[in-house]
């Protein structure tokens, strides 16, 4: 199929043309694609649960739509400039005493103060290693707990960190206390739960919402939080509703029974969103948000056509990713030159980028020995052709659609790329973790504002038998200047030098070309008219952390 033929795919949707509607209100109906299997905050961490809960349980901090750290719960955020955080002296090295300041007033649903009672119930359960807790930002980081006050208590962690300031969501001890103590152990309470139990008791909510009523596989409505003492919500009630088959919640959208799909991986695809806009540009309000999602393609460094770096750099060259993501995704979605997105605080402004030049393509090749051959693919000296395999999840329409527009531009720069995919049970649970793909495999990962590239990139993580397939390194990156710079970016406090570091990195990174860059996703939001306030952030921390801010306009 041809280059003009596969890119006009993409756009080939008929969706009816409406008449613009906009009409104020006091609820609000979200539909979502997705239902969460369970409901307590540190187990089973999946993103509709994080969007979920999100209305009515805040965590302690977290990044704001402009990627900067704010207090949600607490008054002040801990810093080494305002002394509620210091580098204090441990056994065999260094370690940091951070404080946190409640905000006052802070209640729960039911009424009853959050205290440091809920930060201490919370540290004892995170910090059990029987808890199976999934919280980013695990509270066995700390070693110890000091309680100052009834709104103070001091955290010392176990040596210096620089995520030392970000903490997750509180568990109220007054309700999941006696939970516990029922279950007897993490086994059995992660059944008896009230978050499972009873999901609309009060006490469970300390944000501007609570749940009122919970429909399992149906939908689930918050109202205004009566003890919240923040901003006043603007809406009286916001109805989550679940459409699993996109097309129906698309066509629930359309007709109105649905007001907002929200981006965030709970509701539309952005190719599905692109054609909404163009049937219907006036009807809603169109957001394509900018994420830490990072789309790219591994490159299997033992393959031996794959280890010559110049063919790494050639396959790179021949690409177009720009007129992929303006063709594909009404160039909504930024191209990529490394794994950190460029509105990142650590993002590097020197980085060496790799622009779309076939005729660079061509010369690489001719230097690496692979010369185009009758049939316009190149090949070696002894004649074989340079061929390799892409692989990438079957069923993904837009990841197939954008591997067939990749394979007729490696094809133009004589190499010949061959695709065979796979179901995502089977690329993620066989392929990729133990890296059984021959040549190229195209994915995505996420990533939460600085967070380490250890998992992705440090040489502990990866994968092996040893380590039972646990890791995240699926290029098998082992640098050991890169390995020490990541331990420093963990501990490195000073901004000015932690630039530096990542700069460092980055150009590591990009220099061994073990992985071609494409984009960085682009969540796309449908919003009715006369919701103000929404403000969606591109990363971890959701929209709904904010949604007090909601309000007709």
């Amino acid at each position: 199929m041809k280059l003009r033929h596969l890119i006009a795919a993409a756009a080939a949707v008929t969706l009816p043309l409406l008449p613009l509607t906009a009409q104020a209100k006091d609820d609000l109906v979200i539909g979502v694609a997705q239902f969460p299997s369970s409901l307590n905050p540190y187990y089973d961490s999946l993103t509709i649960k994080s969007y979920v809960l999100g209305f009515g349980i805040r965590p302690v901090t977290a990044f704001d739509k402009d990627w900067n750290l704010s207090c949600l719960l607490c008054s002040e955020l801990p810093t080494l400039a305002n002394g509620l955080a210091k580098v204090e002296d441990r056994a065999g090295g260094k370690g940091m005493a951070v404080t946190l300041k409640l905000k006052p007033g802070l209640n729960w649903g039911d009424g009853v103060p959050v205290t440091a009672k809920d930060v201490v119930f919370t540290w004892k359960m995170g910090r059990d290693p029987a808890s199976g807790f999934a919280n980013t930002h695990p509270w066995d980081r700390a070693t110890s707990i000091d309680v100052i006050d009834d709104k103070t208590v001091t955290l010392h962690l176990d040596k210096v960190r620089v995520d030392y300031n970000q903490w997750d969501t509180l568990l109220p001890a007054h309700v999941e206390g006696p939970a516990f103590e029922k279950a007897g152990n993490f086994a059995e309470y992660q059944k008896q739960t009230v978050f499972s139990r009873e999901p609309t008791t009060k006490g469970l909510y300390n944000g501007p919402f609570v749940m009122t009523s919970y429909q399992s596989g149906q939908q689930i409505v918050f109202e205004p939080n009566p003890a919240w003492t923040g901003t006043k919500p603007g809406l009286k009630r916001i109805i989550l509703k679940l459409i699993e088959n996109t097309a129906a919640l698309q066509a629930n959208l359309l007709s109105g029974d649905v007001d907002m799909v929200a981006g965030e991986g709970v509701g539309l695809t952005i190719d599905q969103v692109i054609a909404l806009r163009k049937a219907n540009p006036d009807k809603f309000e169109y957001i394509f948000k900018p994420s830490l999602t990072y789309e790219h393609i591994d490159l299997k460094i033992e393959n031996p056509i794959i280890a010559d770096i110049k063919v790494r750099r050639a396959l790179l060259a021949a690409i177009d990713r720009q007129t992929l993501v303006d063709r594909l995704f009404d160039g909504m979605q930024p191209v990529a030159d490394t794994w950190v997105n460029r509105l990142d605080p650590y993002v590097s402004k020197d980085l060496v980028r790799y622009p779309y030049d076939p005729n660079l393509a061509r010369a690489l090749l001719a230097e690496a020995g692979w010369k185009p051959g009758s049939d316009g693919i190149c090949r070696n000296a002894a004649g074989e052709k340079l061929s390799i395999e892409i692989n990438t999840t079957a069923g993904n329409k837009l990841r197939e659609l954008t591997e067939a527009v990749l394979q007729s531009m490696w094809k133009a720069s004589c190499i010949d790329v061959t695709i065979r995919n796979e179901p995502a049970r089977t690329l993620f649970g066989e392929t990729l973790k133990k890296r059984l793909y021959s040549g190229m495999i195209m994915y995505a990962w996420s990533s939460g504002v600085g967070d380490s590239p250890r998992a992705t990139l440090g040489s502990d993580k990866i994968p092996t038998a040893a380590n039972n397939w646990g890791g995240s390194n699926g290029i098998a990156m082992a640098d050991p200047r890169l390995d020490q710079l990541i331990e420093q970016s963990e501990t490195e406090l000073d901004l000015a030098k932690q630039k530096l570091i990542w700069a460092e990195m980055q150009k590591i990174y990009a220099d061994q070309v073990r992985v071609l860059p494409l984009f960085f996703r682009a969540d796309p939001h449908v919003v009715p008219k006369w919701l103000a306030g929404y403000t969606p952030t591109g990363h971890s921390d959701l929209s709904v952390l904010f949604s007090e801010n909601w309000r007709s306009k």
